[in-house]
């Protein structure tokens, strides 16, 4: 098979819409990201929780719906939004400073000794960074290709696992992220 043939391996177009020469374009793929969190815990640097994330997810957005009935028909628009909680698993590692991070944050949002919470959420609550990256790495750096920031995050919940002497499993934690606000940028890397 010639390689121009490749060319032909997407759905057609009209002219005036794409290049009748362009073929499929590369997908992002789920497994090449990143995730960065800054002012979460009390340790420096963070970058230890970065290097142990397993699994994200994107954010997730629902606006209201407001229904005006108006003469004989019915318009629909937007109302107010809100942002679904993130997941995030990450690997607790042998030398603990995973789950000890988790810890600091978490006794941040709230003294759990003193039973104290804190004063206000500028306090305790951190910066979220996902990056969807396009596999570079060593020589080449990573281009982003796709970018999230999600402001005003607290840990609503964390889930450090079972222990389990029937599976040769690396220990995990899973907290779920709760955020004011999210902003989404694209780098646009490739096209």
């Amino acid at each position: 098979m010639a390689v121009s043939s490749l060319q032909r391996m997407t759905v057609p177009l009209a002219s005036d819409q794409s290049s009748p020469t362009q073929g499929l374009l590369m997908p992002k793929l789920k497994y090449r990201f990143r995730v960065m969190f800054e002012n979460f815990g009390l340790s420096k640097p963070t970058t230890e929780l970065t290097k142990q994330v397993v699994s994200v997810a994107r954010p997730n957005l629902t606006f209201e719906e407001i229904t005006l009935p108006i003469y004989n028909s019915t318009l629909k628009l937007a109302g107010r939004h809100s942002w679904a909680d993130v997941a995030c698993s990450v690997r607790d590692d042998a030398s603990g400073s995973v789950s000890k991070l988790i810890g600091e944050q978490l006794q941040k949002q709230m003294d759990f000794l003193e039973m104290a919470s804190a004063a206000s959420g500028i306090d305790y609550k951190f910066l979220t960074k996902l990056e969807i990256l396009d596999g570079g790495n060593g020589a080449n750096e990573p281009v982003v290709l796709e970018s999230w920031e999600l402001y005003g995050c607290y840990i609503v919940s964390a889930d450090y696992g079972p222990m389990n002497y029937g599976t040769n499993e690396a220990v995990a934690i899973t907290m779920n992220i709760s955020y004011d606000n999210a902003n989404q940028g694209n780098q646009g890397g490739g096209g």
